[in-house]
């Protein structure tokens, strides 16, 4: 190793050594090979700003480095030979390991705050490795009203061209996330896979509303139904039902059915009809005929109470 050792790391020689460190974390984060496999370029790299780091670090050597007792490569100048050979075990080669790479000394705290508590070091039998959880992929699932209240399966294909069925439970609510475990991108080492992350988007609907486990419907009946009573089809997330309106029904009654809405733990909503009257589209001249008499017969003020509270 010719080069400088300071330039290796990128600091002047008055650096402290705190800044020496600083600058060869941020080196080695960059330019560690698990991070850049098959990349022979950044491995020589890593192994040069290591070996730097390695003299740098010692205040002994960094000492006699200055002085010109050693050179960059650790070993003893020609002049210092003279009076003691180098023994070159220890100090000709301070960076090697079955796997290429040897301690680096604290490797926890040199890369901690980049894998954190999730990159966990595990010597194997190739040497130092570290594994990281993989990523959590994120994708946004369209579903229709019925099969987000009803439930359903899926399938969803991916940006790559695969797949992944999904499971949409019973009462899904419009942005909320489900979580496939182990179906998200593949972890590094023996880091477990991430999980992917699918967050539901409830379409409308023409007919039904939610109102928490309720569902709601408006259910126009006719002048008729509406004065004297009857029966009406209504339809409900479950299929159609038979509903009896009472004689005297008004626009803005509901009538609420039981245990026909979503199903959830704490048991199952209801399903809320609200009533409508609603008059033919062309009033004939018998209906007109009727009003008129009943209105000299019947008078009453459907807006009392409005004038009293007002």
């Amino acid at each position: 190793m010719a080069e400088d050792l300071y330039s290796v790391l990128g600091v002047a020689k008055t650096a402290k050594a705190a800044d020496i460190t600083k600058a060869y974390r941020k080196l080695a984060k960059k330019l560690h090979p698990d991070l850049n496999p098959g990349d022979k370029s950044a491995e020589e790299r890593f192994k040069t700003i290591t070996a730097a780091y390695d003299i740098l670090k010692d205040e002994e050597k960094r000492g006699r480095y200055d002085r010109g007792e050693i050179d960059a490569s650790g070993q003893e100048t020609p002049q210092q030979r003279y009076y003691r050979e180098y023994a070159g075990g220890q100090e000709g080669a301070r960076y090697r390991s079955t796997a290429g790479y040897e301690d680096i000394g604290a490797f926890s705290d040199l890369f901690g705050d980049l894998f954190g508590e999730r990159g966990g070091m595990g010597r194997g039998a190739g040497g130092r490795r570290f594994s990281m959880r993989g990523q959590d992929a994120q994708y946004r699932l369209e579903v229709d009203f019925l099969d987000a209240v009803n439930g359903t399966k899926t399938r969803i294909t991916l940006p790559d061209g695969g797949t992944l069925d999904v499971t949409i439970p019973p009462g899904v609510t419009d942005g909320q996330v489900l979580r496939l475990r182990g179906k998200g991108g593949h972890g590094l080492g023996e880091g477990e896979p991430g999980d992917a992350l699918i967050e539901i988007g409830v379409k409308p609907h023409p007919v039904f509303k939610r109102e928490g486990d309720d569902i709601v419907v408006e259910v126009p009946i006719t002048f008729d139904e509406a004065v004297l009573g009857g029966k009406v089809e209504v339809p409900t997330i479950g299929g159609r039902v038979s509903v009896t309106v009472p004689p005297g029904a008004n626009t803005g009654q509901t009538l609420r059915l039981k245990g026909r809405g979503i199903k959830s733990k704490g048991g199952a909503g209801d399903q809320l009809v609200k009533l409508s009257v609603v008059l033919p589209e062309r009033i004939d001249e018998d209906l007109k005929s009727f009003a008129e008499r009943w209105r000299q017969d019947h008078s009453y003020d459907p807006r009392r109470k409005l004038k009293e509270q007002a």
